[in-house]
């Protein structure tokens, strides 16, 4: 059996299973639409996460829960409108074709930043002849996303245009300047300023790691995970010292906490982040 076969053939037994129990299992059968997003989201992270930590069985297995999630959503769709699974999966492929020129046209596209000029100039066109009074917004670009994710989406869409810092350089010195600015809002008690000048400070920093080829979302994946196994050895070391973290001072943590620092560097090339 080839290879396109035989995914086909699995495709077609998980959309079998899914249709299944969207008509005999209880819970299934409560669903509806609007519960989906959840799951959806939820699975997503977890293909991220088993990405991100580099482990192809957990990353397979993930896939197919999303793929799951997916077809349980377009499955719920078919029933109460006049689009299905196959409509979706047409949609994509005929989206996909239209958006690569350079493969199935002959628009010639030689480096990443032409494919991907080309791919938002599509993107523009599309949308002119859905709403053909609108002005080319960033308005539609990663509404769904985490705030995170779409404020470093935004950066990149706003680069293309033309519209960006020229380095990191000149981000951190927006850093710096959204910083003073916060201060300047305390100093006059006024709360809705600070929180409005934290929300620039958090888009500028979201912007930060792709001047130096990094991802925004998988750097704080990492400085998160980088925490928690501080956090950890902290507890620890305040355990073995029969030492209360929440009656110990802020200066007595602190040392806790480079103590905590030096013994996960040395733990592992993991842990070195």
């Amino acid at each position: 059996m080839s290879d396109d076969t035989s995914s086909a053939h699995a495709f077609a037994k998980l959309l079998a299973v899914v249709t299944e129990l969207r008509a005999r299992c209880p819970w299934d059968r409560e669903q509806k639409l609007a519960d989906t997003p959840r799951n959806l989201i939820e699975e997503a992270y977890e293909v991220a996460d088993a990405i991100a930590r580099g482990n192809p069985p957990d990353v397979a297995e993930e896939l197919g829960d999303l793929m799951a999630q997916c077809l349980f959503a377009g499955v719920i769709l078919a029933e109460g409108s006049e689009f299905d699974i196959a409509t979706g999966i047409r949609n994509a492929a005929e989206k996909l074709i239209r958006r690569h020129p350079h493969i199935y046209g002959d628009t010639h596209a030689e480096t990443v930043e032409r494919v991907l000029e080309n791919w938002d100039r599509i993107k523009q066109d599309e949308r002119a002849s859905k709403e053909p009074n609108g002005a080319e917004s960033l308005a539609h670009v990663g509404r769904g996303l985490p705030a995170t994710m779409r404020a470093e989406k935004l950066g990149e869409k706003a680069r293309r245009a033309g519209m960006d810092w020229a380095n990191l350089r000149e981000v951190l010195a927006k850093v710096r300047e959204e910083l003073d600015e916060i201060e300047q809002a305390l100093d006059r008690n006024d709360t809705v300023g600070a929180a409005e000048e934290l929300g620039d400070l958090m888009l500028a920093v979201a912007n930060a790691p792709r001047f130096i080829g990094k991802d925004a979302e998988q750097t704080l994946r990492a400085a998160c995970d980088k925490f928690v196994a501080r956090f950890d050895e902290v507890a620890r070391i305040a355990a073995s010292r029969g030492l209360d973290l929440k009656k110990m001072m802020p200066s007595e943590i602190d040392g806790l906490w480079n103590e905590a620092k030096a013994a996960t560097r040395a733990t592992g090339p993991a842990l070195k982040q």
